[in-house]
């Protein structure tokens, strides 16, 4: 049955419409699209240009209830609403884009030391932003860059690493013996250039899988290296996708670099994206194990071992004159020479990466020279000083 108005609703409702018409003037052509796409009756309103419309019925039922007092109605002329893109729907929660800004912090200051290494330079990193998006958007900010198309294993599917050519180009010319300055260049890489990328690139996906441990144990393998965007194409241009941002300093020179991940890609391990569940779990972790890591490291770790017969200073003269047949008198160590006897020879140092960490005697073992072990030599002064202090 439709509902009947009383006097008294008919006038308090041509009241409130004729205030509403004297507070703006109309807008025919605003009018005449409203009217072509009016919603059906129990839908929700719509929005144009930051106003909400609702459907005429309720619209007058509404204002005529605003105007007899009904507190039902209290609200309706306040209506609160906030802008929604549609084309970027936000799938992720803001811990979830939390937990993956602290987890590529950790990436970042991992990749910064083993750049900085690398490059025999400072080198400085940091998280510019974490957002999501959707792909074809990220696409069109990408202008001259190069693009590696990642295998993400045990995830089903594929993300991007992408570092700007300015900055890349200036590591390869740190590498190739220059300063750095390359400026920007667009260009495609030559093999060599390609083959040094592909070696920072490698180091880069060696700290990623460090800084995802806490969440997943993660493999990452490059795929393909691109740099054109138009050849990439991992997800549907309407997917959305979570792009973090970097920021590098290389000295004087700065740049840029992006992770790209697909929602799709990491949907499975959502649950595992809690800061509060990751933190528990990083503070969880026996530190036995850790010891047990290390040490097995340091057990497989290579260093360098060399025998030291004595030492000589020579002028630069004297090294030019050096002939065949001609005699080098060597000093030995202070400790070692007050404890051989006169004329006796063959005592040596052995030095464990540029430090004297044990003496002995040279000799044969078989057809092979060796190295008797005869004395432990004790540490530098400055070592000694520097275990105190910790």
């Amino acid at each position: 049955m439709a509902d009947v108005l009383s006097q008294s609703e008919i006038e308090a409702l041509l009241a409130s419409m004729s205030t509403v018409e004297e507070d703006g003037t109309p807008n025919s052509a605003l009018e005449e699209r409203l009217a072509a796409t009016a919603a059906p009756a129990g839908t929700p309103g719509q929005t144009v240009s930051g106003r909400v419309f609702l459907p005429l019925r309720k619209r007058r039922r509404a204002a005529a209830g605003a105007a007899l007092g009904d507190p039902r109605f209290a609200h309706s002329s306040l209506l609160s609403y906030e802008h929604y893109d549609f084309r970027r729907p936000d799938k992720l929660s803001k811990e979830h884009l939390r937990s993956l800004q602290l987890l590529h912090e950790t990436f970042a200051d991992h990749f910064g030391s083993s750049l900085a290494g690398y490059l025999r330079t400072q080198v400085e990193i940091e998280v510019a932003s974490v957002e999501q998006l959707p792909y074809d958007e990220y696409m069109r900010s990408i202008s001259a860059s190069l693009l590696n198309v990642l295998n993400v294993a045990p995830l089903s599917g594929q993300a991007i690493f992408e570092v700007d050519f300015g900055i890349l180009f200036s590591m390869l010319d740190r590498l190739l013996g220059g300063s750095g300055a390359a400026g920007k260049i667009v260009r495609d890489l030559t093999d060599i250039e390609r083959s040094l990328a592909s070696n920072i690139v490698e180091l880069a996906l060696h700290d990623l899988k460090t800084g995802w441990e806490n969440v997943n144990e993660i493999a990452f393998e490059v795929a393909s290296m691109e740099t054109s965007a138009q050849f990439v194409q991992i997800v549907p241009g309407n997917d959305t996708v979570v792009l973090v941002m970097f920021e590098i300093r290389m000295g004087e020179h700065q740049g840029a670099m992006s992770m790209c991940l697909p929602y799709l890609l990491i949907k499975p391990i959502l649950s595992r994206l809690s800061a509060q569940r990751w933190f528990v779990s990083s503070s969880k972790r026996p530190s036995a194990l850790y010891a047990a890591q290390l040490a097995q490291r340091l057990r497989t770790t290579r260093v360098p071992c060399v025998a030291r017969l004595g030492t000589s200073s020579l002028t630069v003269a004297d090294v030019v004159n050096l002939e065949v047949g001609q005699i080098l008198p060597m000093r030995v160590s202070p400790e070692a020479e007050a404890k051989e006897a006169r004329g006796r020879i063959g005592s040596v140092d052995l030095m464990i990466g540029g430090q004297v960490k044990f003496r002995g005697r040279t000799g044969l073992r078989g057809k092979a020279l060796a190295v008797q072990i005869e004395e432990v030599a004790a540490p530098p002064p400055e070592l000694i000083a520097h275990k105190e202090t910790t």
